[in-house]
């Protein structure tokens, strides 16, 4: 008769894939005995709480010049990344069969898809076409391109006209409109209105819920948010942050983009980190070396913004928290995942440790990965994820359990400090097997 901690054993690592037991996807644990912290929290699932603010800036991209054409790098190593390895042939092939597909007249998407999924090589005007034809912002005829652009510019364009003005701006714009309809009017009353002109809902005191001054001030503090945000956008990168002209105009287009979402989007507004999903896309689009379409960034980023917005939405809805399609129901498919793939690691983590997901996950799915890598990783991890016929959310959830497969060694030799610890500061590794560990799971259920 087999014994029964025999069976016991045999079952739980059943799951495990043989490709997942190579050194080449484990991190060896450090050899040098780690500080330890002390075990202070609730092994309870946590209240959900928004993202936090950014805690490890990522490593910049070389910086663009500004807007007077010269560069805006420095002589200090943190302002310069280290060079980048010379093209494969493999990686010289795709970029010529992507510019080969982009120059046709009607753009093959699902190609486009497929050679997008194996990353996308360092060209700024490749990388920022392909984005806006993989989140639906160009269409596939390129004759319809400046049309569509133009339209879509000028619309962002009205957006800001309508919803940045104050109150008083508004109340003034639509004095001038009334006054140049009546032809009659003359002398003071041209100047001065009666007592009986002045709406209630145009006093700045009046709490009516049309009053434009009453929304004006709900505003304000969300407005307020995103300031603070926005300033806190990559600190480290000069493109998003420092004194140049380059760099407040970059602010203020983050800044009039997120407000205007917020106030188009009543159900959402503004959530804290929103911004941090904001930055890859305008620093891509600001960077094309088309100068319409540099110019015109602040508004193609805005669309392309609400494409991303609208397949993590629920992740930012807070009433959708607790729901099947809120953020803990996305956090629990990782951890049905990590389950399916590697039960050994899932058994260790969850029932073993007690690390739940929530406290690690919350970030890595709501931000988008943005701040566990690079900024430079962290456009080929987008490229991966827009490139998904199936949906970023699904790719991103895949991307994540790799990660947690990746340490698998560190983590089944830590306990609940050392692994909460590490996966809270995930360390430096090779995004290209990190992609490749993703697709794995992809091609390899288990059954």
């Amino acid at each position: 008769m087999v014994n029964e901690n025999e069976k016991d054993s045999k079952k739980q690592k059943k799951k495990v894939p043989d490709w997942l037991n190579s050194s080449l996807w484990s991190t060896p644990p450090p050899s040098s005995s780690a500080t330890t912290i002390t075990q202070t929290q609730d092994l309870s699932p946590p209240p959900v709480v928004r993202p936090p603010s950014p805690v490890r800036p990522p490593s910049p991209p070389p910086p663009p010049p500004d807007s007077n054409g010269t560069s805006t790098s420095t002589s200090t190593s943190s302002a310069s990344p280290s060079p980048s390895p010379p093209p494969t042939a493999e990686e010289i092939s795709r970029h010529a069969q992507l510019s080969l597909e982009l120059s046709k007249k009607v753009i093959n998407i699902r190609e486009i898809r497929r050679l997008a999924s194996m990353g996308l090589p360092d060209a700024p005007a490749i990388r920022s076409t392909v984005w806006k034809l993989l989140l639906g912002y160009l269409p596939s005829d390129r004759v319809m391109w400046p049309s569509e652009l133009a339209n879509k510019r000028s619309q962002y364009n009205h957006f800001k006209d309508d919803l940045l003005m104050s109150p008083s701006e508004i109340s003034r714009k639509l004095e001038k409109s009334s006054i140049a309809d009546k032809d009659e009017l003359k002398g003071e009353s041209r100047c001065v209105l009666s007592r009986s002109e002045i709406v209630q809902d145009e006093h700045p005191l009046s709490l009516g819920q049309s009053s434009l001054w009453n929304q004006f001030f709900q505003d304000t503090e969300i407005i307020e948010q995103i300031d603070r945000d926005v300033k806190r956008t990559h600190p480290d990168m000069q493109f998003f942050s420092g004194d140049t002209i380059s760099a407040k105009l970059n602010q203020e287009a983050l800044r009039n983009i997120l407000i205007v979402f917020a106030k188009l989007n009543p159900g959402i507004r503004y959530v804290q980190g929103m911004n941090e999903l904001l930055a890859p896309l305008f620093y891509v689009f600001r960077n094309d070396p088309d100068e319409e379409n540099s110019a015109a960034a602040e508004a193609d980023t805005f669309f392309c913004f609400v494409e991303l917005l609208s397949g993590f939405r629920d992740n930012f809805c807070q009433q959708l928290d607790n729901s099947v399609v809120g953020i803990r129901s996305t956090i629990t498919k990782l951890s049905m995942l990590l389950k399916e793939h590697d039960e050994e690691l899932w058994r260790h983590l969850e029932v073993t440790c007690k690390v739940n997901p929530q406290f690690y996950a919350f970030r890595w799915i709501t931000l988008l990965l943005t701040q566990e890598f690079s900024f430079t990783d962290s456009l080929h991890i987008w490229d991966i994820l827009l490139s998904d016929p199936e949906g970023p959310q699904e790719t991103l959830l895949r991307i994540c359990c790799a990660m947690l497969i990746l340490i698998r060694r560190r983590l089944l030799a830590g306990d609940f400090t050392s692994n909460l610890k590490l996966l809270q500061n995930y360390p430096s590794t090779n995004i290209s097997h990190l992609l490749y560990v993703a697709n794995k799971l992809r091609a390899h259920p288990t059954s």
